[in-house]
């Protein structure tokens, strides 16, 4: 079944793609959660349209996209946690990420980040889509908190 997506789906592609899944995926979850529509001729010919006009504004939101890349690396992320050992009291998420990026000036929903849950203290990686295009690798730390 080809379809056309609305949205951004996780693990399926970016809006205004056109992409084949299976029958029942699209019928009893994409389509009817407003995710995606059926790919008819005519919706074609409405997306190609649609994307040739937007080709000109997309320029200028990756420039912007590129511009964030480069003021996220230029953060540095120290994330303070309790711990005993190397292990934490808890976990790290994309949550405590989006926190971190928050106190050093930047807002970042915590659905663009991805890095997995942390459960002991170190250096780690996480990648930030902010278009489809611009994917940034920021790099974290997590150490203990001094009592």
């Amino acid at each position: 079944m080809e379809l056309i997506l609305k949205q951004d789906v996780q693990n399926l592609g970016f809006k205004d793609d056109l992409v084949t899944v299976k029958n029942g995926y699209g019928r009893n979850f994409l389509i009817p959660q407003g995710h995606a529509q059926l790919a008819t001729p005519s919706a074609k010919k409405v997306l190609a349209e649609n994307l040739k006009q937007r080709a000109h504004k997309e320029a200028k939101v990756v420039n912007d996209a590129k511009a964030l890349a480069e003021a996220l690396k230029a953060i540095e992320i120290r994330i303070i946690a309790k711990a005993g050992g190397e292990k934490l009291f808890g976990s790290i998420t994309n949550i405590d990420i989006a926190a971190a990026l928050e106190k050093g000036g930047q807002t970042i929903e915590r659905k663009f980040i991805t890095s997995g849950v942390v459960k002991r203290l170190g250096k780690y990686t996480a990648s930030v889509r902010l278009h489809r295009d611009v994917v940034v690798e920021l790099d974290y730390e997590i150490i203990a908190e001094q009592a």
